[in-house]
């Protein structure tokens, strides 16, 4: 590129990721002047739609927000309309949400591994690519998509869009004999979801690492998924290191009901998605966040195998912050939620009820649960009849835009600093990795009610 040239980049449809997006890169005189991830499907209007419904339905409406995280909407609307009233459902029920969102988190994550980030590393342009070359690596993909879906599809009712989750507990709980055939379907995936940790430690990872808060919740003892308390990480510039530093770096919580003053919501023109701050910083939620802060909690034998893949021990303070080895921290999740699978089947004792009463009161409660792509926040406020008179849903993608958006920028600069200089195709090629890297719900963040444009 001569001095004082610009270029730019344009990507119409993105590839191999969830929902509609596109990407806008502008280049001038050698530098990076602009990086958009361009959220441009259709205002979903969820929250609008939930007010004056019954306190009875979010859970059901919210799940048809995605179809990959349909549990992660009915856990965290089901907690924060729990927490409107002051209600705890109990240990039993608690452990079969859990065992539910275990289910969620393999089919998806395993999904996101085989089907739309392991064709990055492996030259393909699709799955149907790698079924090709590497047809044992995709068969057991599917075997692990279909363990989880078979949990999902026993506790929820059916795969997709399960409809067996209530509030207050469920419509109707398993016995002990209809989980049972689980477990050596889960012993199988055990073994694949292992391997398949092993597998992708094996790929071709660029030297980077991301500068922004991570946030996660965290539930000490447990690696966190259906509950625990907001926690984020300083950014590494905010301690004077460089962003792909690799320990851990000083927390701090907040209580959940505390979270729209901490996470600040606003618009961007280039995006029917809202961009998030955590109190007025970048901050990244998902799986660098959920192992940066809760990994030490992972099992030893889980733990092992993510230091054999090269993860370092969390323990010990090692962080990693490279979002492209972010594929391999979903292996390790999806091998933990197998493992915590057989854990609750092996404890499991039906509770006496299938659900706690929830009776009619006037109140504003939140729930937060991690969906597989991160932190998932509802917030309800309801009247005296339970009716809903106000909604709020921040999904992680939404959250992590912008952050996104800065490892494009950081990413692509780094390439045009080093190496040979890079065509239009091979820039593109990089982009859609960078995104991928992050998993984005695209149509999970494309929220937003307000709108105001200024027109010259």
């Amino acid at each position: 590129m001569t001095h004082g040239e610009s270029k730019v980049l344009r990507v119409a449809s993105l590839a191999r990721v969830e929902g509609e997006g596109a990407l806008h890169l502008r280049i001038h005189d050698g530098e990076v002047a602009e990086a958009r991830l361009k959220i441009y499907e259709p205002p979903r209007f969820f929250e609008a739609f939930l007010r004056g419904r019954s306190s009875t339905e979010p859970p059901d409406i919210t799940s048809r927000v995605c179809g990959i995280c349909p549990v992660a909407y009915q856990m965290s609307a089901c907690r924060a309309l729990e927490d409107a009233r002051d209600i705890v459902v109990g240990e039993r029920l608690a452990a079969l949400r859990r065992l539910l969102y275990c289910g969620e988190w393999i089919e998806s994550q395993t999904l996101h591994i085989y089907f739309l980030h392991a064709p990055d590393f492996l030259g393909g342009d699709s799955i149907i690519d790698l079924a090709r070359t590497h047809r044992t690596q995709v068969e057991r993909g599917l075997a692990l998509k279909q363990a989880g879906n078979a949990i999902v599809e026993l506790l929820g009712g059916r795969a997709i869009h399960p409809v067996n989750a209530r509030v207050g507990g469920f419509h109707r709980v398993p016995t002990r004999a209809e989980l049972r055939p689980l477990e050596e379907r889960l012993r199988r995936a055990r073994d694949d979801a292992e391997a398949t940790v092993r597998w992708v430690a094996g790929f071709d990872f660029p030297d980077t690492g991301i500068d922004n808060e991570l946030l996660a919740l965290a539930e000490p003892g447990t690696y966190a998924i259906d509950s625990g308390t907001p926690t984020a990480m300083t950014a590494p510039s905010s301690a004077g290191l460089p962003a792909d530093t690799d320990r851990a770096l000083p927390t701090r919580t907040f209580p959940l009901a505390t979270f729209p003053d901490h996470v600040i919501e606003t618009q961007v023109p280039h995006s029917t998605a809202l961009h998030s701050r955590l109190d007025g910083r970048r901050h990244l939620t998902g799986t660098l966040a959920r192992y940066a802060i809760s990994g030490r909690w992972l099992p030893p034998d889980v733990l092992q195998v993510a230091g054999d893949a090269g993860l370092g021990d969390p323990r010990a303070g090692t962080v990693c912050r490279n979002p492209f080895r972010s594929i391999i921290i979903r292996a390790v999740e999806v091998l933990y939620a197998v493992g915590e699978a057989l854990r609750l089947i092996d404890t499991y004792e039906p509770p006496p009820r299938p659900y706690v009463d929830v009776p009619d009161r006037a109140g504003t409660g939140h729930g937060a649960t991690e969906a597989p792509r991160g932190l998932l926040y509802h917030r309800y406020t309801l009247d005296t009849d339970g009716t809903v008179t106000e909604a709020a849903l921040v999904p992680p993608t939404a959250q992590n835009q912008a952050a996104i958006e800065q490892d494009l920028l950081h990413t692509v600069q780094e390439r045009l600093r080093t190496g040979p200089h890079p065509t239009d195709a091979e820039l593109t090629a990089l982009c859609e990795r960078v995104i991928r890297n992050h998993d984005p719900c695209i149509s999970c963040s494309a929220h937003f009610l307000d709108l105001s444009v200024d027109r010259d």
